[in-house]
């Protein structure tokens, strides 16, 4: 467990939150600093933008965008002790808070997110998005069954 202004985070939550922030940082370095590009029939790995949120919604509101990111985190953070102590819930909460945070700092840093993961039939995302919907459809799966 670590100790954040008398709040204890367990390590999972910890690690798993800042696996998902490097491994989305880092691979939107590479494709940015790179523009490399793959493109197979069905999958294109490149370099875009986004200044809006999922499905392409709210494009230009990065700035509003980069705020409600910020207050989501800060709410799992804040409510943290309301969390599942469980290791389940902690990954869960921990890769939510890892996605947001991950475009957080695309949005405050970058002004704009840096997506890459293009099926030509979906709109282009990254690993915090993953992350996002992923641990968001988890979660609820998870608070169902309780």
């Amino acid at each position: 467990m670590v100790k954040m202004k008398n709040l204890i985070f367990k390590k999972e939550f910890l690690l798993a939150s800042i696996i998902v922030i490097l491994l989305d940082q880092l691979l939107k370095i590479v494709i940015d600093v790179t523009r490399f590009t793959i493109d197979w029939s069905w999958l294109k790995i490149h370099y875009l933008t986004n200044t809006g949120a999922g499905f392409g919604i709210l494009q230009g509101r990065t700035i509003i965008l980069g705020v409600l990111s910020l207050l989501v985190a800060g709410g799992v953070l804040y409510y943290y002790k309301d969390l599942p102590s469980d290791r389940k819930g902690q990954v869960l909460w921990g890769i939510f808070l890892g996605g947001v945070v991950g475009n957080m700092l695309d949005r405050f840093f970058r002004g704009f997110v840096i997506d890459f993961i293009d099926f030509g039939w979906w709109p282009a995302f990254n690993i915090a998005d993953i992350a996002i919907t992923v641990s968001v459809v988890l979660i609820v799966i998870l608070y169902w069954k309780d």
